[in-house]
């Protein structure tokens, strides 16, 4: 126990100390401005910190917006440009142009972005993915993988859909409940 309280307490007083020193950021000279790594391995986002990197664990404390984010996404609304690791935010995750990893929340999106990995929520998005979409509604472009979930809707797919209302649009057979398969050659990348 007292170990478990050590360790909170030296999160803690990093996020306080990287808050403390985390003064806003001016805005960039040009729009490929490169983005600054954050002081501290722990970073407390209280707000939105737009030219930001964090490596390490991101706390978003209501909302946290950065350039990019290696490690692990936790809160209530996180939202960055490029995404690895493991994103979990009660309302929403999103994943503007890349997205690597797993997102956890009721609303997922790598809606601009193409995703690696997984998604898990009531509703996910993305433009494409390679991997699985679990969820009541996922929504993609192209898919190379499974989408299971009440609604499954994609453009074209090589893959599965497994669910109540499943449309591969771009297939002989656009819509099929319960199981939809589709073999189209995707070149996602």
């Amino acid at each position: 126990m007292k170990k478990i309280l050590m360790a909170v307490c030296t999160v803690l007083a990093c996020a306080v100390v990287s808050a403390q020193e985390a003064a806003p950021a001016p805005a960039p000279a040009t729009p490929t401005a490169p983005a600054k790594s954050a002081p501290w391995p722990v970073w407390l986002a209280f707000n939105s910190t737009k030219n930001i990197d964090v490596i390490g664990l991101r706390l978003t404390l209501p909302y946290g917006e950065c350039e990019g984010v290696t490690g692990i996404d936790l809160g209530f609304y996180g939202r960055c440009r490029y995404f690895e690791g493991f994103q979990l935010n009660i309302l929403r995750n999103e994943a503007l142009d890349i997205m690597a990893g797993v997102q956890v929340g009721v609303y997922n999106s790598a809606g601009r972005a193409d995703l690696t990995g997984l998604q898990v929520g009531l509703w996910n998005e993305a433009r494409s993915i390679r991997g699985v979409q679990v969820g009541i509604i996922n929504v993609a472009d192209t898919v190379q993988g499974v989408q299971f979930g009440l609604i499954n809707r994609t453009e074209s797919m090589y893959g599965f859909q497994l669910g109540g209302v499943n449309v591969i649009r771009e297939s002989e057979l656009a819509f099929f409940p319960i199981v939809n398969v589709g073999f189209d050659t995707i070149s996602l990348y």
